[in-house]
C-alpha cells in the first residue's frame, strides 16, 4: 500500500484545477500582452506612412502612443467589463436578516 488511502484522486483533482487556473492566467497574460504589441505596431505604421508622406517624422512616435492608448482601452473594456459581469453582486444586507 501506497499510505495514501482514499485522498490521492481528490489530491490529483485539486492539482489539476489548479494547473488549469495558472494555465488561463497565463494564457491572458499573453493575449494582453499581444494586444499591446500589435496596438503599438499597427498605429505605429499607420504613423509612419504618413509621417513618411507629409514629411513629418514625429508622426511614428505619436502613432505608436495613439496604438498603445487605444490597446490600454480595449483590454479595459475586454477584461475589465468581463471580471465585472462574472462576478456575484453581494447586498448590503445579511441573507435571512429580515428585519
Amino acid at each position: 500500500m501506497n499510505g495514501r488511502g482514499d485522498g490521492a484522486p481528490a489530491e490529483i483533482s485539486r492539482r489539476t484545477a489548479a494547473a488549469q487556473g495558472r494555465a488561463e492566467g497565463l494564457n491572458v497574460g499573453w493575449t494582453v500582452f499581444s494586444y499591446l504589441l500589435a496596438g503599438m505596431a499597427a498605429y505605429g505604421a499607420i504613423g509612419w506612412l504618413i509621417g513618411r508622406a507629409v514629411h513629418v517624422p514625429v508622426l511614428l512616435p505619436v502613432g505608436m502612443l495613439v496604438g498603445l492608448a487605444i490597446s490600454i482601452g480595449f483590454i479595459i473594456y475586454r477584461y475589465g467589463v468581463q471580471a465585472a459581469t462574472t462576478q456575484p453582486r453581494t447586498s448590503a444586507k445579511a441573507q435571512g436578516d429580515d428585519r
